[in-house]
């Protein structure tokens, strides 16, 4: 008996605390929100908006103040989503107006909020310099890579290990190169901007050719490209980017002749292109994208495709992590996995750090929307980066880079002018740049 009134107790206790627990009314909850926002306590307002939508109520206030708690903790990306939602309700608060657009900026989505910004009052597109058209970046940089074994490569005597005797052999090593590129970045119209650049690289070589006996031939190739690369947004938050790469260049190789120690100049000019268009979306701290490249690199057509997710665990831009899969057709038109790539980025104090992994069957490989390609003749199975990013006042940043990639080429032997046996050999190619950009 006693165990049965104790049971009815306690769910009569439970009754009375469940009922005690009533609905918020619309001006409680809009009351206790604005005390929380004028007292600047951003975690118990998140709170208790959380509370108030599992309720079943929301409405522009919360969300408006829901925003702003997120934002004075600098978690940007969810602040601006919240900023949104009020924004379609309503349009008129210049309040509202000015931390939806920096929330987006702060995101890393400021062609969102150019797009959104034609809609602000006048007074607030004179406040952030709002304008349909407008340059947006001017950008230099160069650079220098080195192959440090290219002494030991050069005296190696492959034509030994690879048995030439009376056939051909020869062997293109790489001594170093340097680059000069111009990058520019205007807006076109609000929410769209064009990217552009123009890069130089100058390659320095030597060749050495088996032919009756071993002869060395220094070899200078000069290669030029052009990237063209507009984005655009689509609809509410989709972004849209196609590209173009052209790329051209010529050399002048020492090729041998039909008797051995015999050899004559050709003049070598050629061109490839990669054509890619990539799409990607913001949802909270997540920003998954896909991309499609469509390329012909030494005269192969090919396919590659990639998918990635970013994730910004501090849900702005001072941390952030993308892992992002590689594919690619073969010869026979299939298409299958290629490589793998992990990239991310921290801000340390007023210096921002980027780095890259990569790892699988890179030859003729695309990354960065077709921007950067390695059509170089060898191949490659992993490649380091690491970009330093210093500020210098509001307008104008220095980066410094360095890359560590190895490289896989081969010493060809042939007989009768068809290969007839390869040796393979390796090298790690360290490249420093340097640059500097303006933001207009």
């Amino acid at each position: 008996m006693s165990k049965r009134i104790g049971i009815t107790t306690i769910l009569l206790l439970f009754l009375f605390v469940a009922s005690a627990q009533k609905k918020l009314s619309y001006i409680e909850a809009d009351k206790k929100s604005y005390e929380l926002h004028q007292q600047k306590k951003w975690n118990e307002l998140i709170e208790f908006s959380t509370e108030v939508r599992k309720q079943g109520m929301d409405f522009f206030y919360l969300q408006a103040r829901t925003g702003i708690a997120y934002y004075n903790l600098k978690k940007y990306r969810i602040a601006a989503g919240w900023f949104l939602k009020a924004w379609e309700n309503d349009h008129s608060f210049e309040w509202l107006q000015e931390y939806l657009y920096y929330s987006l900026v702060f995101s890393g989505r400021s062609n969102e909020a150019s797009k959104l910004a034609v809609d602000f009052t006048v007074s607030m597109k004179q406040k952030i310099n709002f304008q349909n058209m407008k340059p947006l970046r001017l950008a230099v940089e160069s650079g220098f890579s080195t192959n440090p074994d290219f002494e030991q490569l050069t005296g190696a005597s492959l034509y030994e290990q690879a048995n030439v005797g009376n056939n051909y052999g020869e062997a293109f090593y790489l001594k170093n190169y340097h680059f000069e590129s111009v990058d520019y970045s205007h807006q076109i119209a609000p929410g769209v901007n064009l990217n552009h650049n123009f890069t130089h690289i100058g390659v320095n070589r030597e060749e050495q050719l088996y032919w009756g006996s071993l002869n060395s031939f220094p070899v200078k190739i000069n290669q030029y490209q052009y990237y063209l690369n507009p984005i655009f947004v689509v609809g509410k938050k989709l972004y849209v980017s196609p590209s173009a790469n052209f790329v051209w260049g010529k050399t002048n190789i020492v090729l041998g002749n039909y008797d051995p120690n015999s050899f004559y100049t050709s003049d070598i000019k050629y061109s490839d292109f990669i054509f890619s268009t990539s799409a990607w979306s913001h949802f909270g701290n997540f920003s998954p994208g896909a991309e499609i490249n469509l390329a012909n690199i030494y005269d192969k057509s090919f396919t590659q495709l990639s998918a990635w997710l970013t994730y910004y665990p501090l849900s702005n831009i001072n941390l952030y992590f993308t892992p992002q899969v590689y594919f690619k057709t073969n010869p026979e038109g299939n298409i299958g996995y290629n490589a793998f790539g992990i990239s991310g980025g921290v801000q340390l104090g007023p210096v921002h750090f980027y780095g890259q992994y990569l790892n699988g069957d890179m030859k003729n490989f695309i990354e960065s929307a077709g921007y950067v390609i390695a059509n170089f003749p060898g191949r490659s199975n992993r490649k380091f980066t690491g970009s330093l990013y210093f500020p210098t006042g509001k307008r104008y940043q220095f980066v410094v880079r360095y890359m560590n990639q190895d490289i896989i080429e081969d010493y060809q032997v042939y007989t009768g002018g068809t290969p007839s046996n390869s040796i393979g050999y390796k090298y790690i190619k360290h490249t420093l740049t340097g640059g500097i950009s303006w933001n207009f």
